[in-house]
């Protein structure tokens, strides 16, 4: 069993969830922090359960919040490794999700932000089953250099990135776009305007319309 403290919201209809959908946050928030987007979601998917966890590790670089690894060591080597570290944290949490609200896997999709982008572009296609897809907001793909891409779940992407982020750079995006349609995933989505390491009312409404045609 995993100890990750979590929130939850739905499903709306107040029926038992058909879907599941988990959002992984970024550095130093905690799961409160994207619960706040459910709603918006919900009006898609009404009968879908909306479950977002603190991530399992302090934030060793804020005297609040958690973290999926630690950014001190801010190398591709250190990210990989963190990140390769937290993934089978996660690949628990997301299976003990799907038994506790009975959904199958391909009802169950992953919304990640910046650092749960990260997590959520490694882990779910590594899923043991093959989930519904994964909507990635200002993240960036981790994946080692040895990756056999014929070992993973060709899941749905939606990519949404700002063109004025300088946390996780827009070069972040392209890399991880292009990663993905070479390894076969369909990958939608796109870069908004303006937009710093947010996410804005036009990637919502974008991330709602992925996440229905995923789920339903």
């Amino acid at each position: 069993m995993s100890n990750f403290k979590t929130y939850t919201h739905g499903p709306a209809s107040g029926n038992a969830p058909k879907q599941l959908v988990i959002l992984l946050h970024g550095l130093g928030a905690n799961g409160q922090d994207l619960l706040g987007l459910a709603p918006f979601y919900a009006q898609a998917l009404p009968d879908a359960v909306f479950v977002s966890p603190d991530a399992p590790f302090p934030c060793d670089m804020a005297p609040m919040g958690y973290q999926w690894f630690s950014l001190q060591e801010w190398t591709a080597e250190s990210i990989l490794r963190g990140v390769e570290e937290a993934a089978p944290l996660l690949e628990n949490f997301i299976a003990e999700q799907i038994r506790k609200y009975n959904v199958t896997a391909d009802k169950t999709a992953l919304i990640g932000f910046s650092q749960g982008t990260m997590m959520s572009l490694y882990a779910g296609p590594r899923f043991r089953e093959k989930l519904a897809g994964v909507l990635g907001y200002s993240g960036a793909l981790v994946w080692p250099e040895t990756t056999d891409h014929d070992a993973l779940n060709k899941i749905p992407v939606c990519l949404i990135h700002g063109s004025d982020d300088s946390v996780v750079p827009l070069s972040a995006y392209y890399h991880a776009q292009t990663t993905l349609l070479k390894a076969g995933f369909t990958v939608t989505g796109g870069i908004t305007s303006g937009l710093m390491h947010n996410i804005d009312e036009q990637g919502i409404v974008a991330g709602s319309e992925f996440l229905r045609s995923a789920l339903l």
